[in-house]
């Protein structure tokens, strides 16, 4: 069938009520994705806790993507690898039909665990210059081992359904810069262009809740390298010279008054300097500093009020002490804000709560966070971003009642409870899938 066809009836089927699923087909379908995972279960929690144990960071997921590679050709997919430098493409056709791609990350974090599980990482790599620890703390592991689980699903029922599906694995989440890079690569042209596209995203939540929401998702983030220049000299005698630490200091301060001052008070935002960067001992003055922050928020003009307002911020700390000006980059590192399909958000939604009941619901409010899916959307994918839960319900209802709150993601304390929330993931991701290549477009 040519594609121009296929994308209409997709279309159709999306925002008709012939594609709406009835709660006995989902029961029907959570049933069988449910039989799968009885035999393939092992596997998947073994596969997560390797990956857990060997995080690689951003652009270095060498031996991450050999291991998923190698479970997708297992699996009957056509598996191209290096893709955006070491991101993983699985191809797997069967019949006419929507494309559908899938996304997980690969990359971790430059960070020590803290959890003290059995299968912590105590993985060190090089990363911007010097050593560092490597920890999944931000569950793209769970996100992997879910990919695999929802790629064996679809295979076992491919009976279910028709289309191509298209699963990736994508490096440099973290660095917000992989998708671009996979793109670049031609993921868009060298590979099937999707009809739709899924992803998932743990949260700090109970496990077994599906949460997912129409229109926008996540934050857009810019992140923020300024460097301060003053003239270096002994601590002793600060009269000789133009002390950056100073300037560093009342930037931290002074910048938040853009975001209490400057923007609308209604829109979100936010400016966050995670990262002061200068000096050796504490009687030498440096003749530089570095701060590196990001800032967050969700429209456009939001945004270009508060890139200016940090800015123009910089450069008056430095005026005022009679130094140079600084260097100021601000975006060399970004991502947009994921905007979900609201059709396809609202018909997944159906499903979510035909299968899972009360634990599915709609996200009432975006996520600060941010994530550069909304790359491969704003490339002309209709897609949805969902997220699960990872917790013990018992420790996520202490935690709503005032006790100790849940780690959250990129926390060196962020430990995932693999089961059910593997579970959930492949149920979730696989209904989800299998709703818009229905068999017969229904």
């Amino acid at each position: 069938m040519h594609r121009s066809i296929v994308c209409a009836l997709a279309a159709l089927a999306l925002s008709g009520s012939a594609g709406l699923v009835s709660a006995k087909d989902a029961a029907s379908d959570k049933a069988a994705v449910d039989g799968v995972l009885a035999s393939s279960y092992p596997h998947l929690d073994a596969l997560y806790k390797d990956l857990h144990a060997h995080p690689e960071l951003g652009f270095q997921e060498v031996r991450t993507a050999g291991l998923l590679a190698a479970e997708m050709r297992a699996l009957g997919f056509e598996v191209s690898e290096k893709v955006g430098k070491t991101g993983v493409v699985a191809v797997y056709r069967n019949g006419p039909g929507p494309t559908v791609l899938v996304r997980t990350e690969l990359d971790a974090l430059p960070m020590e665990e803290k959890t003290g599980l059995p299968y912590a990482s105590r993985v060190e790599a090089s990363w911007n210059g010097r050593q560092t620890f490597v920890d999944h703390s931000c569950g793209h592991d769970i996100h992997m081992a879910a990919w695999v689980g929802t790629a064996q699903a679809l295979v076992k029922l491919k009976d279910r359904w028709h289309g191509t599906l298209v699963f990736i694995g994508q490096p440099a989440e973290e660095e917000v810069s992989g998708a671009k890079a996979m793109l670049a690569d031609g993921l868009f042209t060298r590979f099937p262009k999707p009809d739709y596209g899924f992803a998932l995203h743990t949260m700090p939540a109970a496990y077994g809740l599906v949460s997912y929401r129409p229109g926008v998702l996540s934050s857009n983030a810019d992140d923020i390298a300024i460097t301060f220049k003053g003239r270096g000299g002994h601590g002793a005698s600060p009269d000789k010279t133009i002390d950056p630490v100073l300037m560093a200091a009342r930037f931290v301060v002074d910048v938040q008054g853009v975001v209490s001052r400057e923007k609308d008070p209604q829109a979100a935002g936010v400016v966050t300097i995670g990262a002061i960067l200068g000096g050796s001992v504490g009687n030498i003055i440096p003749d530089q500093v570095l701060i590196r922050g990001t800032i967050r928020d969700y429209d456009e003009t939001t945004r270009a009020k508060l890139i200016a307002g940090v800015a123009r911020t910089a450069r008056a700390e430095a005026m005022m002490a009679g130094a140079p000006e600084p260097e100021i980059v601000i975006g060399a590192q970004k991502a947009d804000a994921v905007v979900n399909d609201p059709g396809l958000a609202e018909r997944t939604g159906r499903v979510f709560r035909a299968a899972f009941g009360d634990k599915a619901a709609p996200a009432p409010a975006p996520i600060t966070a941010s994530e550069d899916f909304s790359a491969f959307i704003q490339a002309g994918m209709p897609a949805l971003d969902f997220q699960i839960g990872v917790y013990d319900p018992k420790r996520a209802a202490e935690a709503a009642a005032g006790g100790p709150p849940l780690p959250s993601n990129h926390s060196p304390y962020f430990a995932p409870v693999p089961e059910p929330t593997i579970r959930t993931g492949v149920e979730a991701m696989t209904l989800a899938v299998m709703d818009v290549m229905r068999t017969g477009g229904r």
